[in-house]
């Protein structure tokens, strides 16, 4: 089912209420849904490989510790940190400065991923080494991740109870 961008993600706590995820596509949500993002979002760096390496390594234990607990909410955000690890990285190696669309999100996409019917800006001639490397580090740890017989059994057995 697709993400819900509906809920009031100031109020709810998806710890106490794992019915209201939805695991959607890509990274939907992973800057919302709390109390994850409040504990993911500080190991969250990828300014280039070193940093890239300590952040991917912190949220794979947070992903681990999640996992154990059976609180797949918690691993998949941690997933979607280290899948956002990977493409932002790429998204700083390629454009620099990070931006990659010209002009403003229009606002009923506020929190959306995507073009948004705006023009991509141009890419850098030499992409960034470092954030190429970051990227890398981060794209081991999500394809990991992804790959884990645990996490993909809690996802299943999560969509199977809620249907999403």
């Amino acid at each position: 089912m697709p993400f819900d961008y509906s809920l009031d993600f100031h109020t709810v706590d998806f710890r106490q209420h794992p019915e209201l995820y939805r695991v959607g596509k890509g990274e939907q949500g992973v800057l919302l849904v709390q109390p994850y993002k409040g504990e993911i979002l500080p190991h969250w760096r990828f300014k280039d490989a070193t940093a890239a390496k300590e952040s991917s390594e912190a949220i794979w234990g947070l992903l681990e510790a999640y996992l154990q607990a059976g609180d797949f909410v918690g691993a998949d955000m941690a997933r979607k940190f280290l899948q956002m690890g990977y493409t932002r990285a790429r998204r700083y190696a390629n454009h620099r400065g990070g931006k990659k669309y010209a002009g403003p999100v229009p606002a009923d996409k506020k929190g959306q991923s995507g073009a948004h019917g705006r023009a991509e800006l141009p890419r850098t001639i030499q992409p960034d080494v470092d954030k190429v490397e970051a990227a890398a580090i981060f794209k081991q740890k999500w394809d990991a991740a992804r790959a884990l017989p645990e996490y993909q059994r809690q996802k299943a057995a999560f969509e199977a109870r809620y249907g999403k």
